[in-house]
């Protein structure tokens, strides 16, 4: 009881001793108060979506934008919290399978729309490619790199010492073993120039050997922050319910809106001429990754930086397996054939992804993420804003392959460890993650 009224008092905001003698008898409005107020400024920002939707409202290109990528935005962050706070409740291959679905299901509603719409207009399999790419370098290219930098400098500033790597828990060479594999596959993309449905299916069943993996490890007590916290510490009786309404509100407005929002930034970029390719490759990921982003970044605050890490490489796992692999599902359904083909920009953003992945799973072989590996990737990933034309591509691609190989080179005895990992008996990540950080 104690420790339930604990927690009830700090979401609050009220220390547990003001409570016990009686210093605040408004803690319980407190509480309602900074648990309903993020929740209730997404809802406000879905509502415009919802309205124009249901109305059958046309807006022009700028304004559905904003709209409809405002809704994405407030949808995603209620999906967020309503995942993390279900960990309180279920667990097992089913709730990650499920988990896992929506926790993605922003980026890919989005994605999977263009890839569908691209079966009968083969303009949109650009825009399908574009999204993908997108998504999974900013993840690495901006999401690992800040989210280390941040652990590193909380976990000097709490050691009194320059801490100048993050050393990831054992249990995550499961996780960079998967990567690792379909990293590898990934360059069938580029060399064979296109997304065959043999290729999806092989992905898919990546992906759910993946889940069957990880579902095998130990429950553990889940660590929650922010709103998710807050809904996490709710009575069973009104938490449940609450994640329930928050799962089918925010997949609502997320399917409502994914075809206007694709639709809005195309015209947006044929109306004020900026290259709908960009738009659609970095403002719609940057706008579904909003939410995973700010999670990772709360861990690596509380000083847990290896979950955040964590977190981010499932991100990855799940991007090259179930996202890449819908794609020619997706396609086919929409009336195309059985493989997505790419023109030779695609070709090349593939390939520049690839070789990203390439590097940054080579450089963790050893489990240990330093400092200058996330400014590294950090700077890599903003030279492709200044220097976008194909030619700068190509020498990147060449600059992230020599990187990995001179990675791979240094951390040769882990490799084979690291591509075994997925398929030994009782290799989980379930054990408790250790951080230990050194110099």
């Amino acid at each position: 009881m104690d420790e339930t009224f604990g927690q009830s008092s700090r979401l609050a905001g009220v220390s547990p001793e003001a409570l016990r003698h009686g210093d605040a008898p408004s803690w319980k409005v407190v509480m309602v108060y900074k648990l309903v107020r993020p929740f209730a400024l997404c809802l406000l920002l879905t509502l415009p979506a919802l309205v124009v939707r249901l109305g059958g409202m046309e807006l022009p290109p700028a304004l559905g934008l904003a709209v409809f990528g405002a809704a994405v935005v407030a949808a995603s962050f209620l999906l967020a919290w309503g995942a993390e706070a279900a960990r309180m409740d279920i667990s097992g291959a089913l709730a990650i399978a499920v988990l896992a679905v929506i926790a993605v299901l922003p980026e890919y509603a989005v994605d999977l729309y263009f890839a569908y719409t691209a079966g009968s207009d083969p303009s949109y399999v650009a825009y399908a490619a574009a999204n993908m790419t997108g998504s999974n370098r900013l993840l690495l290219g901006l999401g690992w790199s800040v989210v280390v930098v941040i652990a590193l400098f909380v976990a000097s500033r709490r050691s009194g010492r320059k801490v100048r790597e993050l050393v990831l828990a054992p249990g995550h060479r499961v996780e960079l073993g998967f990567l690792a594999i379909a990293s590898v596959v990934a360059f069938i993309v580029p060399l064979s120039g296109q997304i065959h449905l043999v290729m999806g299916f092989a992905l898919l069943g990546l992906f759910a050997f993946y889940l069957w993996k990880v579902s095998r490890a130990e429950a553990e007590e889940p660590e929650l922050v922010g709103p998710a916290a807050r809904v996490g510490a709710l009575p069973t009786r009104v938490r449940r319910p609450l994640v329930l309404g928050l799962f089918l509100f925010a997949a609502t407005v997320i399917l409502a809106s994914a075809e206007p929002f694709a639709h809005s930034l195309i015209g947006t970029g044929a109306e004020f001429g900026v290259d709908e390719f960009l738009l659609v490759q970095w403002l719609a990921p940057l706008a579904s990754e909003a939410p995973e982003f700010i999670v990772a970044i709360l861990f690596a605050v509380h000083g847990r930086g290896t979950d955040a890490i964590g977190t981010l490489i499932s991100s990855k796992i799940n991007q090259w397996t179930l996202l890449v692999g819908s794609l020619p599902i997706a396609y086919l359904l929409g009336g195309g054939p059985t493989a997505l083909v790419l023109d030779s920009r695609q070709i090349e953003e593939f390939l520049l992804t690839a070789t990203q992945t390439l590097l940054g799973v080579a450089a963790l072989l050893a489990l240990r993420f330093p400092r200058w590996l996330a400014f590294t990737l950090l700077g890599l990933f903003a030279l492709q804003f200044v220097f976008p034309g194909q030619q700068a591509r190509y020498v990147l691609c060449a600059v992230y392959a020599v990187l990995a190989a001179a990675a791979l080179v240094r951390n040769r005895r882990h490799i084979l460890s690291t591509l075994a990992a997925p398929f030994r008996r009782g290799e989980t990540t379930a054990a408790r993650d250790v951080e230990q950080l050194t110099r």
